[in-house]
């Protein structure tokens, strides 16, 4: 991996104990944990300690988590299982949830709830919005876009005050912030922590009315025994660690914020304080977006676009969007494990340039 590796929010490399444990649950775990015999028992056993060192990572029994093959696939059990459980339809949920969640929402009626220039959602809309007829609530624990962080916690009392179960996607925070509390449905994704990719997490809490899409016996599809036991270990050892990577990136993103908001015609995006300790983003005027990451890729440096409008596709962020913010020439940089001074040195040191360079090239 290049050290100029700044993506860390859309997948955060490879925790060494993550690659560790994977490797050992090859030769132990490779057997189906459903059946009778010795290596049937012996993945079993992996299994189970896998989910009680995760729940336990999550403050959650157990027999609440279920291992799913994404991120995508816990979101979409989530919402729909809260639909059948509660026999109801209507989802309420911000403007700036993840894709997936908007997908899954849209396949029923669906109410939208906005949010302020900082990515924040509107607790007065968001309170009115809910409703007895509500088959659940949708808001992420920090935005993936931005890293604005959301009010769970008074968002989960208005749900409570209409028995609607509130479901929170957490898959930017978990490993990095405290689970929030007040939700009776959560989401993860181990790719984003820095376990293997195609581990999803889904928290159903005791006492919600929640049923299972699909086969009743189809627990867990798409099971990746050796990738669960690498996620739960990896996650473990990231909390471990939290709260002294929480202090060391967020010196990080500061510096950041502080320096490109020095350029010329470049506006910081998010909100300044209720923030995830290892991402940034900002846009910078006059300037292609797509251009803008191919120009610091050749430096050295992968960072992603806090808008979705490139080449490939022709709508905006819907996130930027919401918040009224530029959908053009934006750069998320989300920092990980990995990452080092020297790092951002040099990714403050380059930004400017290629800035400049591009502004020049487009006559600006």
């Amino acid at each position: 991996m290049r050290s100029g590796y700044l993506d860390a929010a859309s997948s955060a490399p490879l925790h060494p104990v993550a690659r560790e444990a994977w490797a050992a649950a090859l030769t132990d775990g490779w057997a189906d944990p459903a059946r009778l015999y010795t290596q049937a028992r012996r993945a079993r056993q992996l299994l189970d300690a896998a989910r009680a060192t995760t729940a336990d990572c999550l403050g959650v029994r157990p027999d609440e988590l279920t291992f799913c093959a994404s991120g995508t696939q816990a979101a979409h059990l989530a919402i729909e299982g809260a639909r059948r459980g509660r026999k109801r339809e209507s989802v309420t949920h911000s403007a700036v949830e993840h894709s997936a969640v908007l997908h899954a929402a849209a396949l029923g009626p669906a109410v939208e709830v906005p949010v302020d220039r900082l990515g924040r959602v509107d607790l007065a809309a968001w309170t009115a919005a809910i409703t007895p007829e509500t088959a659940v609530a949708a808001l992420m624990s920090a935005n993936h876009e931005v890293g604005t962080v959301q009010p769970v916690a008074e968002a989960a009392e208005a749900c409570a005050a209409h028995g609607v179960p509130l479901y929170v996607d957490a898959a930017q925070s978990l490993g990095r912030l405290p689970v929030p509390p007040g939700w009776s449905l959560l989401t993860g994704s181990a790719h984003k922590w820095g376990g293997p990719p195609g581990v999803g997490l889904l928290v159903v809490r005791k006492g919600t009315r929640w049923r299972r899409p699909g086969p009743a016996d189809e627990r867990e599809p798409g099971r990746d025994l050796p990738s669960i036991v690498a996620a739960a270990a990896s996650l473990r050892a990231v909390l471990a660690d939290a709260d002294a990577e929480d202090t060391r990136l967020r010196a990080l993103v500061t510096r950041i914020r502080a320096s490109v908001a020095k350029i010329p015609d470049v506006e910081v995006i998010g909100d300044p304080d209720g923030r995830l300790p290892h991402l940034v983003t900002f846009s910078c005027l006059y300037i292609d977006g797509e251009a803008l990451l191919h120009a610091l890729d050749r430096r050295g440096y992968a960072v992603s676009s806090g808008s979705s409008c490139t080449s490939s596709t022709l709508h905006p962020s819907h996130v930027l969007v919401a918040m009224g913010a530029l959908s053009h020439g934006n750069v998320r940089v989300s920092l990980h494990r990995e990452t080092t001074t020297d790092d951002v040195d040099g990714f403050l040191a380059a930004l400017p340039e290629v800035v400049a360079g591009l502004r020049k090239e487009a006559g600006v």
